[in-house]
């Protein structure tokens, strides 16, 4: 996803700037009327303006992601560098409204305007130095390739590729080669992380905030402390199932590779697990499959049959959205998305969902392949899109999610729904047969993908929280990182990796400055998002057997929840959707519980945990 973000702040202005008024005399009621009148005035400007400033800045994104060379990421580089300029100037005045007494509506939009991923540091010459680094970090990680030999480019591998070595071999020096590969291409990163980094901070501080996570942090309508604990509850809930998933492929792993490659105890060697990032085990299904060949759910094979190219994966994915009562997507859409990489230059191919200009010049930019991780993708961003048409009609500093996990839960919720059920009314798989072992089978599946990502979704955060308070020191990024990778995942590097090395810069969402944590709140609030969904349209058989498609009641419940944006707080969302305020896990256990079950049997006189 990207776009211009306002994302909720607690109300408490003062911590940037203390007390406007602390030295003169208290104001009149005329004084007061004037300064909230100014406020609310600034306010109605800033969304004015948003508009064009989004046009502008999502231009300039957008082909410095499409087209990667040196023009685009200057034009990238200045856009971002007038976005902070103008955001200091406007923060700047926001600090006269600090004791104005403000309507609900304006109160609300000025905090939202002073919490963003990235505070402008005062100095024009850093707010440029910002600019340009997170200009080059980007433009580095969508052009890296692989080159053991400089002189032969041709062998050359990049990011697909590697991903492809992954997910698909079962060669140990491969898988290994492939991972070391595209991680090294991350060292260069380095320096400029640190810098970049520093920079944040130094913005962050100039605003109130301890450093630049106790900002990030800040963000969800409760204190930074707070929020904290929350997500710590919320991994408490869901911890135990990942450890006895994480022990469970360890075994299988091992019985296929043997001692030396996966040991029967402790972390899982990285390279192994069908992924870049460890963050998705669903690659590996075939070789942890718990009866094999019951119920097939090869949906690879029926997208190859029915001739499945990017736009066609797209139509099907837009297809279950307008099932539910929303709209098609617009023309537009069709006319701008890249939907595949092109073969005559440099682009980022890590899927995202863009919001042009707050009025419906909506896209994506992915390189499809007709696969099944694709799918799921394309299902997922366009979440993003209906999530930006839902609430265009609010002012630009509501237009985004109640808080970020939501953007990030409205497709993966809607992943929920492709049931084998859905997946066979469709045509990608045959019937599926409704015994317990195609449960357990189907529920393995997901949970390869679901539960095998929730410890990477906090951990990534957590490095970079520790890198902002300074708890984590550059000397130590590297070993940092695999320490929080062992202690929350369970994974360790397949080799040795020092300090020379860079990995968390294989992760595209470090060089591209974007927040993690709400992808771990969008795999909690997914399960219960479809938990009322389903209750709404009136399922009767278990969740996880559960798809929405074609339901619109739960549509309509869907679609009013969208369109509230960020124009209140997202408790108040969760409540008049949910009932209730809380974040909750639970639905996660019951979703799964057929699966804890049977995992608990095969996992007897194993030793689990690492």
């Amino acid at each position: 996803m990207n776009r211009l973000r306002w994302t909720a702040l607690p109300a408490c202005i003062a911590l940037l700037c203390g007390c406007a008024h602390s030295n003169s005399a208290a104001p009149t009621e005329a004084d007061a009327q004037k300064l909230a009148d100014e406020a609310k005035a600034m306010v109605q400007r800033i969304n004015d303006e948003a508009y064009q400033r989004q046009r502008e800045s999502g231009a300039a994104g957008w082909v410095a992601a499409t087209y990667i060379n040196d023009d685009t990421q200057l034009l990238a580089a200045r856009a971002q560098q007038r976005d902070l300029a103008y955001q200091a100037e406007v923060l700047d005045e926001a600090r006269r409204y600090t004791d104005a007494r403000l309507d609900e509506s304006t109160q609300r939009s000025l905090d939202r305007l002073l919490n963003q991923t990235v505070l402008p540091p005062a100095s024009a010459a850093e707010q440029a130095e910002l600019t340009t680094i997170g200009a080059r970090l980007e433009a580095a990680y969508g052009s890296a390739r692989s080159c053991p030999d400089p002189e032969k480019p041709e062998r050359c591998r990049d990011l697909i590729e590697l991903s492809r070595v992954l997910a698909e071999s079962r060669d140990p020096a491969a898988l290994r080669q492939a991972w070391i590969d595209w991680h090294d291409t991350a060292a260069i990163m380095r320096d400029d992380y640190q810098r970049y980094a520093e920079l944040m901070n130094h913005g962050a501080r100039e605003y109130g905030y301890k450093d630049t996570g106790d900002l990030w942090r800040s963000g969800y309508d409760m204190s930074a402390e707070d929020f904290s604990l929350e997500t710590e509850r919320l991994w408490s809930q869901v911890q135990p199932l990942y450890t006895s998933l994480q022990c469970y492929v360890r075994t299988r792993l091992n019985q296929h590779y043997g001692d030396t490659e996966v040991p029967k105890t402790g972390p899982i060697p990285g390279h192994v697990l069908g992924n870049m990032w460890q963050q998705d085990w669903s690659a590996i299904y075939p070789l942890v499959e718990p009866y094999p060949g019951v119920a097939s759910l090869d949906v690879n094979s029926g997208l190859q049959k029915a001739k499945y190219d990017a736009v066609k994966l797209t139509r099907q994915a837009e297809g279950f959205y307008t099932s539910l009562g929303m709209p098609e997507l617009p023309q537009s859409f069709w006319q701008k998305s890249m939907l595949t990489k092109p073969a005559d230059r440099d682009v980022q191919c890590h899927a995202s969902a863009w919001d042009i200009d707050m009025k419906g010049d909506v896209r994506i930019k992915m390189c499809i392949e007709a696969d099944e991780e694709n799918l799921r993708t394309i299902y997922h961003e366009l979440g993003h899109v209906y999530y930006y048409l839902a609430y265009q009609n609010l002012p630009p500093l509501f237009q985004t999610g109640a808080h970020d996990g939501f953007h990030e839960a409205i497709g993966d919720t809607v992943v929920l729904s492709l049931t084998p059920g859905y997946l066979s009314r469709v045509g990608l798989i045959d019937a599926p047969k409704q015994s317990e072992e195609a449960v357990i089978n189907a529920q393995m599946k997901m949970a390869l993908e679901k539960i095998a990502f929730l410890p990477f979704g906090k951990l990534i955060d957590q490095w970079r929280w520790g890198v902002f308070d300074g708890s984590i020191k550059p000397e130590n990024y590297n070993r940092s990182w695999w320490e929080l990778k062992q202690r929350y995942q369970g994974v360790m590097p397949p080799v040795p990796r020092d300090e020379t090395r860079f990995d968390p810069g294989a992760k595209y969402h470090v060089p591209a400055n974007t927040p993690y944590t709400r992808y771990f709140l969008a795999h909690i609030l997914q399960f219960q998002m479809q938990r009322e969904l389903c209750q709404a349209a009136g399922n009767q058989s278990p969740l996880y057997d559960c798809s929405i498609f074609d339901n619109k009641e739960a549509g309509a419940r869907f679609w009013a929840m969208l369109q509230r944006g960020a124009s209140q707080p997202w408790q108040q969302t969760m409540k008049e959707f949910s009932g209730s305020e809380q974040m909750d896990a639970s639905a996660i256990i019951e979703y799964f519980q057929p699966l804890a079950a049977w995992l608990d049997q095969q996992n007897e006189g194993q030793r689990c945990g690492w």
